[in-house]
């Protein structure tokens, strides 16, 4: 099988086919296909799967480029790694479920378990380690019930909580200081859309990401609700958010319990709600580990280094 994919210009060839070859040549090595730049275009041969999604991947890594302005080698590895895995994951993965969007799909067993909880409940609470996959398929799932119809809008929320930084003192206007808490949920948006599809569900309010002191006093109807990096939520705010929630919506919380920005004496309201909620009926609550983090091989190992360290001190990260 053989698949074209043309280029706008020649940064976006040299971006994945300059200084050495790097990022083309993990894009070989990943997906075991043979890929060439030929007169503006690149070129992908191979058997037929292996040839969808390594140029699922490359138009991945346009979209990226096309929508930031640039693309480092480190992102380019980290989107490349995050849709290939080892060989013995990639074997794991044929007994997964199909792609959620484009070629995107679970990892593993636990993200595989997540992805079927948030199909069986309309509330669904996943918390895990840094790079994990929580809010990265939380998003996939949401476009997901979009494209089939299941609801007419996504919901992306975060707290406005981050390493000790408040909105006031960032520069610029409104838009400019929730701009970097939201900022990682446009990231994925950008991963699985294209720029301009992404930008027209913004305009017509089908797709809204906003800072979650915006939900109060709303219901959301038909809405697939995401709330992202709960830890930081306080009980009040976590339980105003939860009742937001309408009629054929669902509900996703993600969280990682061991990177709290509150302060010392706060308690999470995820960790309460977790606590509160563990037995009501609907609700699916879903726990990622280390073998699920699905980032840069040294991320994992990272993880638990701290792990050790803090089970060790039993002190907590809070940053």
């Amino acid at each position: 099988m053989e698949k074209l994919i043309k280029f706008e210009n020649t940064d976006e060839e040299r971006a994945l086919f300059g200084r050495g070859d790097k990022v083309a040549k993990r894009i070989r090595e990943e997906f075991g296909v043979v890929m060439v730049s030929r007169n503006g275009h690149i070129k992908v041969e191979g058997t037929q799967e292996p040839v969808e999604t390594a140029c699922d991947v490359v138009n991945q890594l346009l979209r990226h480029l096309r929508s930031r302005g640039s693309l480092s080698v480190d992102d380019a590895m980290r989107i490349v790694e995050s849709r290939g895995g080892a060989k013995g994951e990639r074997e794991v993965n044929r007994n997964l479920s199909q792609p959620l969007v484009g070629s995107v799909r679970p990892k593993t067993s636990g993200q595989e378990a997540y992805s079927r909880s948030v199909d069986q409940y309309d509330v669904v609470f996943c918390v895990g380690p840094a790079g994990s996959g929580k809010t990265y398929l939380a998003v996939a799932k949401a476009i997901q019930h979009l494209k089939k119809g299941v609801v007419k809008r996504l919901v992306l929320v975060r707290p406005a909580v981050e390493a000790g930084e408040k909105l006031g003192f960032l520069p610029g206007d409104y838009r400019d200081k929730v701009n970097p808490y939201v900022r990682p949920l446009y990231d994925a948006l950008n991963d699985m859309l294209e720029f301009g599809q992404i930008r027209r569900y913004v305009e017509r309010d089908i797709i809204e990401v906003a800072p979650l002191a915006y939900m109060r006093g709303r219901t959301l109807d038909q809405a697939f609700i995401i709330l992202d990096e709960a830890q930081n939520t306080t009980p009040a705010q976590m339980k105003m958010f939860l009742t937001r929630m309408g009629l054929h919506s669902k509900v996703v919380v993600t969280g990682d319990v061991t990177q709290m920005d509150l302060p010392a004496n706060q308690q999470s309201g995820l960790n309460h709600a977790l606590s509160v909620l563990n037995n009501v009926k609907g609700i699916g609550i879903v726990e990622l580990g280390q073998a699920d983090i699905v980032r840069h091989k040294v991320v994992q190992a990272i993880v638990s280094a701290y792990a050790r360290e803090e089970g060790s001190t039993g002190n907590s990260s809070r940053g």
